[in-house]
């Protein structure tokens, strides 16, 4: 496999809008990555042609056979990205809407027990959790992750699972340390003790920087948000296993087995994503030289890993003349300075100085960066540290380390 090379980075970031120009305030550097990632251009051209189709699915002409066509290739492509056998693919409303039903689904469906998840979550499966396993008449346990790594471990599943657990959800990446977990890890410590618990997979954060297997892991339901892995706002996409797909679930009457969507779902969202999946085989095709199209996706993700650890470090440690974050005094970096889980985000704060102070500051630089403050969000990592407020840093693989360097010279600036 090679490397991301210059040449290559120009291509990746020509197939990409807005990548080094704001539509509202002109030139900038992208680091908000984790709030939505830059869209790909042919995402933009399928949303056109499709919003522009008045045809609807199920009807007996060309054109809705048409689009049928395009929703069953979608769902395989995707099925292929997540290399999921079986279940079912499914669009909703949103990532944060579809960890809702998935987690609902499970708890109502399952004996009473024990719903099993980590403090390290994301609201959206947390919440869910929360309202489920209390309507479904089952305890929620939330096990501690570790501070100082940003990280929940296997042991610490494994200390905390029980037999009666029925449901679990886990945590791929987190939006707030930017570090992954090693889910098939997690999953194979819940499936030793409750091998029949439902396992649940909140992965909108780490979609866009690939590597997911569903099947390795030997999980239930994995849910994405598109917008944050190269696609638009507007819906969620999931997979949910044969046995999750199997329970009831909001449904219409007499609508078939196993059917999880509600109402007519926009063709052009299933389109984009395969516009995002065909980028992905894409991208794998430069970097390897795999023919099949799960190894060229695989591909793409272990580059896409190796060139943004490459730009975290560069974040971290400096380049060229410029000092990195870590090496800057007053500068504390959350989840540590060299740690392995880290997946393309670098949360930090300055003692004495307010995060949304370094924020607008950079914004003035043309920077574009993000605070996380210790609200329902983020209080889960923040208040256990004591820290208010953090910036985040987070990058994707079409980011540049002349764009880091824009970014430390800026910081070097700010802190004087």
């Amino acid at each position: 496999m090679t490397a991301i090379t210059p040449a290559l980075l120009d291509d990746i970031r020509g197939k990409f809008a807005h990548v080094d120009t704001c539509p509202f305030t002109g030139p900038r550097v992208f680091f908000e990555n984790a709030g939505g990632a830059l869209t790909l251009k042919s995402v933009v051209e399928t949303t056109a042609k499709f919003a522009a189709i008045p045809d609807n699915q199920g009807r007996d002409n060309a054109a809705s056979h048409a689009l049928v066509s395009v929703i069953d290739k979608a769902r395989a492509d995707a099925a292929l990205f997540l290399n999921a056998t079986g279940g079912k693919i499914i669009v909703g409303e949103s990532g944060t809407e579809l960890l809702f039903r998935l987690i609902a689904d499970a708890c109502l469906g399952s004996e009473a027990g024990v719903v099993l998840g980590s403090m390290i979550e994301h609201p959206a499966s947390r919440s869910a959790a929360a309202r489920w396993s209390q309507v479904a008449g089952k305890r929620h346990v939330l096990i501690a992750h570790d501070d100082a790594t940003g990280t929940v471990t296997p042991e610490a599943y494994a200390a905390a699972v029980t037999p009666d657990v029925k449901v679990a959800t886990i945590l791929h990446t987190s939006p707030v340390t930017g570090m992954g977990m090693d889910l098939p890890g997690i999953a194979a410590a819940i499936r030793a003790v409750a091998p029949e618990a439902l396992i649940i997979v909140d992965g909108i954060q780490h979609a866009c920087h690939g590597g997911i297997d569903v099947a390795a892991a030997g999980v239930d339901g994995y849910v994405m948000s598109p917008y944050k892995v190269f696609s638009r706002h507007g819906y969620g996409l999931a997979w949910a296993s044969e046995r999750l797909s199997a329970l009831r679930h909001n449904a219409l009457i007499g609508a078939p087995e196993g059917s999880w969507e509600l109402g007519t779902r926009d063709t052009g969202a299933y389109a984009t994503f395969s516009d995002v999946v065909g980028y992905f085989d894409w991208l794998g095709g430069r970097v390897s030289d795999a023919t099949d199209r799960r190894a060229r996706i695989e591909a793409a993700g272990r580059a896409i890993h190796e060139h943004e650890a490459a730009l975290t470090h560069a974040i971290l440690h400096g380049t060229g003349n410029l000092p990195g974050l870590a090496e800057m005094p007053g500068v504390g970096i959350i989840g540590g300075v060299d740690n392995p889980a880290r997946e393309g985000l670098v949360g930090f704060y300055v003692d004495g100085k307010a995060s949304a102070e370094i924020v607008a500051a950079l914004s003035d630089e043309g920077i574009r960066v993000h605070m996380r403050k210790a609200d329902h969000y983020s209080g889960n990592v923040l208040t256990p540290l004591g820290k208010p407020d953090c910036v985040r840093v987070s990058l994707c693989h079409y980011n540049t380390e002349g764009e880091v360097a824009s970014f430390l010279a800026a910081m070097t600036r700010i802190l004087g």
